[in-house]
């Protein structure tokens, strides 16, 4: 295809892609990397750093719920390049920290800014693009997630041994400077609409047909609220937002500390999840449009149950390489199917709102599983049991899976 007839909508979610690479590969889970060092720096305990975590998503959850609102109100492009800016910034901040207390503000503000960031640019394919190309190209722009995770694995461990006891300073730095200059490429190229460019979004014509009985009346919020299949799709995701987290907060902490792994081993191992992890919602997506959704999440759940297990047991000579790759194929599994579940209870107009609010469940998880992973390391003196809090969570997850009931057929 020449570029002439390259249509701008895949500038934009290359622009998407660069975002959640940005926003959750370097922003969250670069953490799990400098955690060891950042801890010994500043003379912090495992519980300490867990709370760290937890304000970062507590950061998220805050302006995530309403990032969506605040895009349609102001335009994409300011939201998703302030909010890329805000993280760069605030990045660049955590390098310069003497405290605990400096840190866990600076954290906060960089998970402002992963919420005004992500679900903003997660939500662009459905802007630019008719309904029958917005799976892929959303997948597209999800599959940031992935290549960010990998790419952090190589560049923080070679900036921690370039750097010696200052490393997660520069690495904090040089991170948060790729922030800025995404946030820049951003506020360059995204645009809000299809219009702004005098363009119509890709695969419009049969966009146009598939609602043109759908007719312009006004949403009905509350059937999304008050919908218990909804709700239930929900309490299953705060699951994973719980489970996941814990093992992606002290991933490399546990090989470093418990197994004495290098910083370099432990990168290498966190590198090959990132590159497995990133066709994995593409993956689990199909499984559940082929098993259903309910069934596609167990069958996931009880795969990442399995990889948390694995960890904890860390059974010699493969157990922890056998957690990563199953962590890896299942790692964006659920956020996938879950979000698509939701959206199968309600009509095409508040299937954006249905998705959005199961997404408030995903990240209270997400804001209290490192802490209450961090308190069980702390309490105990075991590092595995972190671990094994992870796998009871997803086992619950599997098992809650099972009772969401069949969709109408719309």
């Amino acid at each position: 295809m020449s570029l002439r007839r390259l249509h701008y909508a895949w500038v934009v979610v290359f622009t998407g892609f660069l975002t959640v690479l940005g926003a959750h590969g370097f922003g969250r889970f670069a953490y799990s990397l400098v955690l060891t060092d950042m801890k010994a720096a500043l003379n912090l305990d495992f519980f300490q750093m867990g709370l760290i975590a937890t304000t970062n998503f507590i950061g998220y959850l805050a302006l995530a719920t309403i990032g969506g609102a605040l895009a349609s109100k102001y335009g994409s492009r300011r939201v998703i390049a302030l909010s890329a800016f805000m993280m760069g910034v605030s990045m660049i901040l955590t390098c310069l920290s003497r405290s605990f207390l400096e840190v866990l503000v600076w954290r906060f503000i960089t998970g402002l800014g992963n919420g005004g960031a992500y679900l903003p640019a997660m939500a662009l394919p459905s802007i630019w693009f008719a309904l029958k190309l917005r799976g892929r190209a959303t997948g597209c722009v999800s599959a940031g997630i992935g290549a960010g995770f990998a790419l952090a694995g190589v560049i923080v461990p070679a900036v921690l041994l370039s750097y010696g006891e200052v490393g997660w300073r520069y690495a904090w730095f040089y991170l948060g400077a790729a922030l800025l200059a995404i946030a820049f490429v951003d506020f360059l190229f995204i645009r809000n609409r299809p219009e702004d460019l005098g363009l119509k979004p890709l695969g419009l014509e049969e966009e146009a047909k598939a609602q043109s009985a759908g007719g312009g009346s006004s949403l009905k919020w509350g059937l999304v609220y008050k919908s218990k299949e909804v709700w239930m799709v929900g309490l299953v995701y705060f699951m994973y937002g719980f489970s996941y987290i814990i093992y992606v907060t002290f991933f490399s902490a546990y090989l470093e500390t418990v197994f004495r792994w290098s910083k370099e081993a432990a990168g290498g191992l966190w590198s090959l999840v990132g590159l497995l992890s990133i066709a994995s919602g593409i993956l689990w997506g199909w499984v559940s449009d082929v098993l259903g959704r309910k069934y596609g999440m167990a069958l996931a759940y009880s795969v990442l149950a399995l990889s948390f297990l694995l960890y904890a047991l860390a059974l010699p000579p493969y157990g922890l390489y056998a957690s990563a790759l199953a962590f890896g194929v299942t790692a964006w599994s659920i956020p996938t199917v879950a979000v698509v579940a939701a959206a199968d209870y309600v009509g095409p107009e508040l299937r954006s709102a249905a998705a959005g609010f199961v997404t408030l469940f995903f990240g209270i998880g997400q804001a209290i599983g490192p802490a209450l992973g961090g308190f069980a390391i702390e309490a105990t003196g075991v590092f595995a049991n972190a671990f094994y809090v992870a796998f009871l969570v997803a086992t619950a997850g599997a098992l809650g899976s099972l009772l969401l009931k069949r969709p109408p057929v719309k």
